[in-house]
């Protein structure tokens, strides 16, 4: 059986080598010239790093948003080309009843079938997020900004987990439509719509956030820093005269701040208006925050939660597609004949 599942999955397991392969040169070759010039550039510029930085990060975004996006879409072609034809193709062209009445059991053909090629799906974006974790590692430290949706997605163990969903589900759409081109486009639509829900649903409420008052006096531009950590990642003036307000969006290094843009209180811990809450068109809001007691309220995960995340979106991920499992061995014992 494995031998047979083999065959019939030996160009696509060859295909995704060569391409990991060539994938992995280049990406080895390009992250050491990454860390000699971080090491050339931003390691030694000192105090005085935001030209540097600003440098660094532009002279790599492009090759990082393909090496990020690559990974963020492996997963999904996984389940699209591997999962969805697993099952699905079997039952569209009949082989099925071929194989089960020799001495092949269901249970054992679809244990195999998912065992071995589910496995190597979630072998082939591990050994991928690993290059990519490595390769991206300086970029990331310059940025702090790996709990940003798409960086989170593309880094660490998640790509594993998500993997071996995508995997599991193009199997159970393939069981379930048994016709190979719409399970492919139902694992596609499902894929999606998961890779979009889980950053802006699912994730903000996995861990309670940390809540803190931040000082507007205390507060700079992200290329300034703060001493405290926090900075103004924009100001926003709306309204006029009395009714003028100000809101305040605040970034911290490495940090996922979920609470969005904020309106600034006063020391009362109520909303400051006008002239009173810095709102005045005609001054600028961030001099007249340095010489007031003007605060705002933040909820935030800290960046020392980013592993803890990982292991949480990871460990669902990896659940579902166990659960996902068990379904397709019920359905096919009970329900397919």
């Amino acid at each position: 059986m494995i031998w047979l599942t083999w065959r019939q999955y030996r160009v696509q397991t060859l295909v995704a080598l060569g391409a990991l392969v060539v994938v992995t040169a280049v990406l080895v070759a390009t992250g050491f010239q990454l860390r000699d010039t971080y090491d050339s550039t931003v390691a030694v510029c000192g105090n005085d790093c935001g030209a540097a930085r600003n440098a660094f990060v532009t002279r790599y975004e492009t090759l990082s948003a393909f090496v990020t996006g690559l990974l963020i879409a492996v997963p999904g072609l996984m389940g699209i080309f591997w999962g969805a034809p697993l099952i699905a193709r079997e039952l569209e062209a009949g082989t099925h009843r071929l194989i089960w009445n020799q001495s092949i059991t269901r249970t054992r053909w679809l244990s195999v079938k998912l065992t071995s090629v589910g496995l190597a799906a979630v072998a082939v974006s591990g050994l991928l997020s690993l290059m990519v974790t490595w390769w991206a590692s300086p970029l990331d430290e310059v940025n702090s900004d790996r709990f940003t949706p798409l960086l989170f997605d593309g880094r660490g163990i998640v790509p594993l987990a998500y993997a071996a969903f995508a995997f599991t589900a193009g199997a159970c759409a393939g069981l379930l439509i048994r016709r190979t081109v719409p399970a492919m486009a139902a694992t596609l639509v499902l894929f999606a719509a998961v890779q979009v829900l889980v950053p802006y649903v699912l994730r903000p409420h996995l861990v309670a956030p940390e809540r803190t008052d931040v000082a507007l006096s205390s507060i700079g531009t992200p290329a300034e820093g703060t001493g405290n950590g926090w900075s103004a990642r924009q100001i926003m003036l709306s309204g006029d005269g009395d009714d003028a307000q100000v809101t305040v969006g605040l970034v911290r290094t490495g940090a996922w701040v979920v609470s969005g843009d904020a309106p600034v209180l006063d020391a009362a811990g109520d909303e400051a208006r006008g002239a009173e809450g810095c709102a005045l068109r005609e001054t600028d809001p961030g001099t007249c925050f340095a010489k007031s007691d003007l605060h705002v309220e933040v909820a935030y995960q800290p960046a020392d939660r980013y592993w803890t995340f990982q292991w949480i979106e990871a460990g669902i991920f990896l659940a579902l597609a166990g659960l996902l499992t068990g379904f397709c061995a019920w359905w096919m014992r009970r329900r397919l004949g």
